[in-house]
């Protein structure tokens, strides 16, 4: 046995010792003793899960669930939660604040009770006054309640739409750990850093067993009475599909709808429920090809206007609509389009208003904001860099978050943005429109702006930076037919973007790609953008552009070595 593997087991050997978690344990144990008889693969595994340690993401922690520093578990949420007492607590002491407090809720995935109680445990060992929430609640409701409970800390344990076998800390800043703009938004450096610095000095986490507040389930109808008044409650005759994909928010959203006069709604019963197996699909993204069949199934049957998928946290949502006397869901894109159509509707005084959306999305919300006379501003991939938008009236990103309330939820809100979606297809229903028909009007008057995105899962992390460097040292001439004009890194940073790991592309005909590592899954991502003008038909300049991104898509796939 080498001196690396004997060092590699030693680390296990301890990690096993402090771990109170019994099936981890067990695993760690088993792992252990398949090294200790030489099998090679269980070397590796042991290998890669002691790696490193998790990091602050797009979306905080986020990792499979198993053990070892490199995974999701007990030991590595409880230093997590350590750390973070630890930042805050010394903060308070260098700063003068006057009180501590947090938020921590959880969603319905396998262990997020747990780790929300050890969480609060620590938190107020610490001296940390902790408001639990009472059960498993969307995560736009625990980014709320931060803000309205004016709390320095708020936590959410959630993998949001990830595969079954993950979980993740999402983490807040509020009151007086940030500046009045960004209270209740996620972190960002520097304080991931110095967070991660906190946690990384962790010795031995110390819980209370008691002492923390469990919120009363009416925080839930509280939520919801704040987002209802985002339109008028009145009788309505839309008939809506609605799908939690087996996550927590379909409760929630179903009062919201409820509650703003919309009566006819149908939640597809395989789904209803929270499942942390998320039996029914291969991963609880909307986004993934399959995830609506059984919500079309049920559109179909009950003949529905409008089909509304929240992901298994809610903090995002999908929307399916007929094309053609077939559903299709609108992409990321095509509903940021139609939100901000609706938002700048109710906007009176352009002069005051400001729409944002992530680098990745489409640049057509900022025509529409820049015909409309109303500022705009691109950030980097995320809501804790929407979220900061000062001013912000809409924001939104093409993986189906969306914010229309910034004033209640400094997050993607999947429910708000359901319940904004559902008016605006009711009054265009009461016209005699739809969806589809006011796209066409915004691609009239804007151009045609199709998107498309081409997506490299990986099963090994360092195929990532592999692709990248190729990337960089050859980048492609010419895409979709159109000489390359523009190669940014933006690893350099630009005038309006920090530094980030990605590239960007444009061309004579204003076509765009950014090519990016996710920042949640272990994926590199391609964002694919063309733009038509409009000279003839909308349904001619759709083909030009279909053509244009199964072109884009080959030539990407090629520059990237696949």
């Amino acid at each position: 046995m080498s001196i690396d593997t004997q060092q590699l087991l030693e680390q296990a050997r301890a990690w096993a010792a402090i771990d109170p978690d019994a099936e981890t344990k067990a695993q760690l144990e088993g792992i252990i003793a398949q090294v200790e008889a030489g099998d090679a693969a269980a070397t590796a595994d042991l290998a890669d899960r002691f790696s490193g340690t998790l990091q602050f993401g797009t979306a905080g922690l986020r990792a499979e669930l198993g053990a070892g520093p490199m995974r999701m578990n007990r030991v590595v949420v409880q230093r997590a939660a350590q750390g973070l007492a630890d930042y805050a607590t010394a903060r308070a002491s260098a700063e003068g604040w006057k009180k501590i407090s947090a938020v921590v809720g959880f969603d319905a995935r396998k262990n997020s009770d747990v780790f929300a109680l050890d969480t609060a445990a620590i938190f107020t060992a610490a001296g940390i006054e902790v408001h639990l929430m009472p059960s498993a609640l969307p995560t736009p409701v625990t980014a709320w309640a931060t803000r309205e409970y004016g709390a320095e800390i708020g936590v959410m344990v959630t993998a949001s739409h990830n595969p079954p076998n993950d979980n993740g800390y999402k983490v807040y800043l509020g009151g007086a750990a940030v500046e009045p703009g960004a209270r209740g938004a996620q972190i960002i450096p520097p304080y991931d850093g110095d967070i991660a610095a906190a946690i990384a000095a962790v010795e031995t986490p110390v819980l209370a067993a008691d002492g923390w507040t469990v919120l009363p389930e009416s925080v839930a109808t509280d939520y919801i009475a704040r987002v209802t008044p985002l339109v008028e409650q009145k009788e309505r005759d839309l008939k809506i599909v609605l799908t939690p994909m087996h996550g927590v928010g379909g409760k929630t959203a179903e009062a919201v709808l409820r509650q703003a006069g919309f009566t006819n709604v149908t939640l597809v019963p395989e789904q209803a429920e929270p499942d942390p197996k998320f039996s029914t699909v291969a991963f609880p993204n909307p986004e993934e090809p399959g995830a609506l069949d059984l919500a079309m199934d049920l559109a179909d049957k009950v003949d529905a206007d409008l089909i509304i998928a929240n992901d298994p946290d809610a903090d995002r949502a999908a929307f399916a609509v007929k094309r053609d006397g077939a559903w299709a869901m609108l992409r990321g894109d095509e509903a940021g389009a139609i939100l901000a159509t609706r938002v700048l509707a109710s906007v009176s005084d352009p002069a005051e208003a400001t729409f944002a959306n992530s680098i990745v999305s489409s640049r057509l919300a900022g025509a529409i904001a820049k015909a409309a006379g109303v500022a705009h501003y691109e950030t980097l991939t995320g809501f804790k860099w929407i979220a900061r938008v000062d001013n912000l009236t809409f924001g939104y990103e093409e993986a189906l978050g969306y914010c229309v309330d910034h004033a209640q939820v400094r997050d993607k809100d999947g429910i708000s943005a359901a319940l904004v979606m559902a008016d605006y297809a009711q009054e265009l229903k009461d016209a005699g429109s739809s969806f589809p028909a006011l796209l066409d009007e915004i691609a009239t008057e804007h151009g045609l702006y199709a998107t498309d995105q081409l997506s490299v899962r990986v099963d090994d992390l360092a195929q990532i930076p592999t692709m990248m460097k190729r990337l960089r040292a050859n980048p492609p001439a010419e895409l979709a037919e159109s000489p390359v004009v523009s190669v940014e890194d933006l690893t350099e940073g630009t005038e309006t973007l920090p530094p980030t790991d990605g590239m960007r592309y444009y061309t004579e005909d204003s076509t765009r790609v950014i090519v990016r590592p996710s920042g949640t899954e272990p994926k590199l991502k391609c964002y694919l953008e063309v733009v038509v003008p409009i000279s003839g038909s909308v349904a001619d300049a759709r083909q030009v552009t279909s053509t244009k991104l199964a072109l884009l898509k080959a030539d990407m796939t090629a520059a990237l070595g696949l």
